[in-house]
């Protein structure tokens, strides 16, 4: 390889992502709480909805990051999206496979585990902490949550590990969002960034 054929090639895979989303319900501390959740709220679904769009695994066409569209092992439905010209999946925990028997959910621990960015979506003011999640790849984590008495704002919170330089967008002062296309668009731009 030249260096012009390493600079295309390294362009070329930078057009597809694969993001995590964590559900935390109130007082969910664990990384075993955090996998945990068999389901979510419709705050959460509001979320997805406003991010990407629902897919059928097994029709779904497009960048699958890594899921599984011909089994069914990764689950039925996943949330996809395409933002200017990148396609981005969306690890969503609630989404994967629940298994009675495992404890630490490693099935979907591996998916989100692998993931660099993940979206942790906090149905109230329960702390996030990076190290609840024991990744070697997950860096960062973009924390939303609705604000009390209006579930069509957002508050926005960023953590990362130490090693990560700034990535914009910048968030707002204060860090809230209507939920809408702006929002999404801030979101989705932070997340590949």
């Amino acid at each position: 390889f030249n260096l012009s054929n390493q600079t295309n090639l390294r362009h070329q895979l930078a057009t597809r992502y694969k993001f995590g989303l964590i559900y935390q319900r109130v007082g969910q501390t664990t990384e075993e709480a955090l996998f945990g959740n068999r389901s979510h709220s419709p705050a959460l679904d509001q979320l997805l909805n406003t991010v990407g769009k629902r897919v059928v695994l097994a029709q779904h066409s497009g960048y699958r990051g890594g899921l599984d569209t011909q089994f069914g092992q990764t689950g039925q439905h996943s949330v996809y999206t395409e933002h200017q010209g990148k396609e981005v999946m969306f690890h969503v925990a609630t989404l994967l496979p629940f298994s009675e028997t495992d404890t630490q959910q490693l099935q979907r621990k591996r998916h989100i585990g692998n993931d660099i960015v993940s979206v942790v979506f906090q149905e109230g003011e329960t702390p996030f902490s990076p190290d609840m999640v024991t990744s070697h790849f997950l860096h960062a984590y973009i924390v939303v949550r609705p604000e009390p008495g209006d579930p069509d704002t957002y508050r926005v919170t960023v953590t990362a590990r130490s090693d990560v330089p700034y990535f914009g967008p910048s968030l707002p002062s204060p860090p809230l969002f209507r939920r809408g296309p702006h929002f999404r668009e801030w979101l989705v731009k932070k997340l590949i960034n």
